[in-house]
């Protein structure tokens, strides 16, 4: 858990159609934050639209986190991933599109964001979390294990949504038992409320 005392009054609510436009504003900020520190291939400004974030809120869940009237970042998660995974028992989650606003957030923040995802997937009563990285990007593959997850296994040629097929890193978490189910998260603490069932994507 971060223990950073900026990070105050973090709130995660479930996007909606208004949210649109800052979704896709905080993914190409976070690709040009990529970028300007050598981290090239895994995403490009301009690459995701509004309909792929529509298309995610028909299909999974998309999460907006606000601290402090800002927008602090966002995630999407999928019940189920074939195309990287491959077909599944419906025991994890799927974190995609972990973004944090730079511009406001302070440090820590991230690890908050995929915090409140882990306790989503707990709460809806999945065992473990799942999530992929591009190959040979060594920063975000050392993030991930910081926080828990391991490597197991890699996704050779995976499509995407705004390009031409990656080739990925495959890493999983185990979470502890299951507790009640989440509407949102407070000085990082999940805070309890909808019970939606996870919907499927195929």
């Amino acid at each position: 858990m971060c223990e950073d005392p900026r990070v105050n009054d973090l709130h995660a609510r479930p996007a909606t159609e208004a949210d649109l436009s800052t979704l896709v504003r905080l993914r190409d900020d976070a690709a040009r934050w990529m970028l300007t520190r050598g981290i090239t291939g895994q995403w490009q400004p301009g690459e995701l639209d509004e309909d792929h974030f529509r298309r995610v809120m028909a299909q999974g869940e998309v999460w907006l986190a606000e601290a402090d009237g800002h927008v602090a970042g966002a995630w999407e998660l999928w019940w189920e991933d074939e195309a990287a995974w491959g077909p599944q028992p419906p025991v994890a989650g799927y974190v995609h599109r972990l973004m944090v606003n730079r511009s406001t957030a302070p440090p820590g923040t991230g690890r908050l964001l995929l915090e409140a995802a882990e306790r989503r997937v707990s709460a809806a009563g999945r065992t473990h979390v799942r999530l992929d990285c591009l190959a040979g990007n060594a920063q975000l593959t050392a993030y991930y294990r910081d926080a828990g997850y391991r490597i197991v296994g890699h996704k050779e040629g995976k499509p995407q949504p705004g390009g031409t097929p990656k080739s990925f890193t495959l890493l999983e978490k185990e979470l502890g038992r299951a507790g009640s189910q989440v509407s949102g998260v407070a000085n990082g603490r999940v805070m309890t409320g909808r019970d939606p069932a996870p919907r499927s994507r195929a």
